[in-house]
């Protein structure tokens, strides 16, 4: 499956403010998701920084945890926050965003977090219950977050494409 690769485009004394710290716990099984709630028992309420990285594996911080950490730094297939919610069966996702301004992924990277989630037999909704739509403005540069489909930047008044375009990406390919 090919699939978007997006760079890191946050602060740069943020990326180095947490070179040191571990990468997101890497969540391939139920039974991973298990043990990370257990050992975070905090996110159960509040929720989780997540990431997908570019083996398609999803890995998991605590909620106040910087993307560029999770991922150790690296290109991200995805990334976002999520919720959980205990089911008959286990722990589910309740609710997920692509909320990064670290990393600004667009939408259509739900199908990275489908297949991780799919991949780790973790239950989802079908998308994001929160889509977060970001784009560069190309008259001063800066980044926006679009709300209510109002593509006007929010620092010059210039209009926002209607395609992403926070940074360059890459397509790579995922088993």
């Amino acid at each position: 499956m090919e699939l978007n690769a997006y760079t890191y485009v946050g602060p740069e004394e943020i990326r180095r403010a947490v070179t040191a710290h571990p990468a997101g716990a890497s969540i391939r099984a139920r039974e991973d998701l298990d043990r990370w709630l257990q050992a975070h028992p905090d996110a159960i309420e509040e929720g989780a920084t997540w990431v997908v990285d570019l083996t398609g594996c999803l890995r998991l911080a605590p909620r106040r945890s910087e993307h560029v950490a999770c991922a150790g730094g690296q290109e991200v297939l995805a990334a976002g926050e999520l919720d959980f919610q205990r089911t008959a069966t286990g722990w589910a996702i309740a609710g997920i965003s692509n909320q990064s301004t670290g990393y600004c992924p667009d939408t259509d990277c739900w199908a990275a977090v489908s297949l991780a989630l799919t991949r780790a037999g973790i239950p989802s909704p079908p998308d994001f219950t929160h889509a977060i739509v970001f784009r560069r403005c190309p008259q001063c540069g800066e980044l926006n977050l679009v709300k209510e489909q109002w593509f006007v930047c929010a620092f010059c008044d210039a209009d926002l494409p209607a395609l992403w375009n926070v940074a360059p990406r890459r397509r790579v390919t995922v088993d």
